[in-house]
């Protein structure tokens, strides 16, 4: 017996109409897959500052879309050791110094939730680090150094020549001392970017790789952002290009953002026998331990323009300081090199703030060498200026505008 003939008269007709009123909500929620949701945030650049920004805003709730040229986590990212020591980068008192502080006390909760959000481990020690030096002027300086972190209350060690070698027992016969400071640490750079976009997707930014910016410039009432492959739109961009920030036009500026890239040169070496136990720092070289038993060594400092190669003369110069510091490193083996580009300014300071020119562009480069170490720090102030107007007293250092009408 068919039921649709018999057990049911009628129900074969009347079923399409049954199937399209129970499905109408399904069918609706699948069209609106479908269409593209206007982004409330555009970031320029998939760099560690820009996926930090835009994992801040997502968490935050924020429509969030990400533009760059190239894969997240190229430009200097690649080539990061991900040294967090603000007490070496920034030894004076100043604003960089202010910055690289805060946003270090930032690390602890922002490794823990970022973690507990994209599910991934993020390599990440605050083991300190420990400043070596070869001459007498070199150690005047770091008690020079030494005396300064105890005025503002830092916990910090100077070693004399035994002392520093019973801290680091691989270090060469002509280090005279150091200066050892618990609070320091390292990240991993690459996992941490990872991560960052892992998060920032979770909470529903979308990625867009190969467009290049070209242009941004107002309209209307949004912000509009011109690609080599078509324009984009969105209430808020955020331009974090690192040292290609230079290259987009910003519609109605006096100059394009005074950014530039600084090559720099790591090299990652197999270490053989006991690890060394925390970064160590030379003047001409650092270097930044592993678990699995890699040791990183970094960085040249080169003026070459967009040149990302990586040369014999760089490899060299950091062989040559890596054994220097410890001769066991000629025992090493050699298991690459990377170079990125550092986007530096004239004064060695970010450049974080409003556009005075297009209403709704914040900028948040040239972070030079700091990037990894300000990137907790950039993405909130980011977040609490473009979500609530807020304006940190830190950005006043930092203001586009000290170059001028951008």
């Amino acid at each position: 017996m068919s039921i649709s003939q018999d057990f049911c008269p009628g129900l074969r007709a009347r079923l399409p109409a049954i199937l399209a009123q129970n499905l109408q909500p399904e069918r609706e929620r699948y069209n609106q897959l479908l269409m593209p949701r206007p982004k409330d945030v555009i970031v320029v650049g998939a760099g560690i500052i820009g996926c930090a920004i835009a994992y801040e805003l997502a968490r935050r709730g924020v429509s969030v879309q990400v533009v760059d040229q190239r894969s997240t986590g190229m430009g200097a990212t690649q080539a990061s050791a991900g040294i967090l020591a603000p007490y070496i980068e920034a030894a004076e008192a100043g604003p960089l110094l202010d910055l690289t502080v805060r946003s270090l006390r930032l690390f602890d909760d922002f490794v823990t939730r970022l973690s507990a959000d994209s599910g991934m481990a993020i390599p990440y020690q605050r083991t300190g680090t420990l400043q070596v030096a070869l001459t007498a002027d070199a150690m005047a300086e770091l008690t020079a150094n030494a005396a300064g972190l105890a005025t503002r209350h830092v916990a910090a060690s100077l070693l004399d020549s035994q002392s520093v070698h019973e801290a680091e027992p691989h270090l060469g016969g002509d280090v005279v001392g150091g200066l050892l400071v618990p609070c320091h640490g390292f990240v991993a750079a690459g996992e941490l970017t990872r991560a960052l976009v892992a998060g920032a997707r979770l909470h529903g930014t979308q990625i867009v790789e190969g467009s290049t910016v070209r242009r941004v410039a107002a309209g209307g009432s949004d912000v509009l952002v011109e690609t080599d492959r078509g324009s984009f739109s969105a209430a808020t961009v955020v331009l974090a290009a690192g040292s290609w920030s230079s290259q987009v036009e910003i519609a109605g500026a006096s100059i394009r953002p005074p950014v530039h890239p600084i090559r720099g040169q790591l090299l990652r070496l197999a270490w053989m026998g006991p690890q060394v136990a925390r970064t160590v720092w030379g003047d001409r070289c650092y270097l930044v331990p592993w678990d699995d038993g890699t040791l990183l060594v970094g960085a040249t400092v080169e003026d070459v323009g967009y040149d990302e190669h990586t040369t014999v003369d760089g490899v060299r110069q950091l062989m040559d300081a890596a054994c220097e510091l410890l001769p066991r490193a000629r025992a090493a083996g050699f298991l690459g090199a990377r170079a990125g580009l550092r986007p530096a300014t004239r004064d060695e300071l970010p450049i974080i703030g409003p556009s005075q020119v297009v209403p709704g562009l914040m900028y948040a480069t040239g972070h030079y060498r700091n990037g990894v170490l300000l990137a907790p720090l950039t993405a909130e102030l980011v977040a609490d200026a473009v979500l609530d107007d807020r304006s940190d007293p830190l950005l006043a250092a930092v203001s586009p505008q000290r170059f001028g009408v951008l």
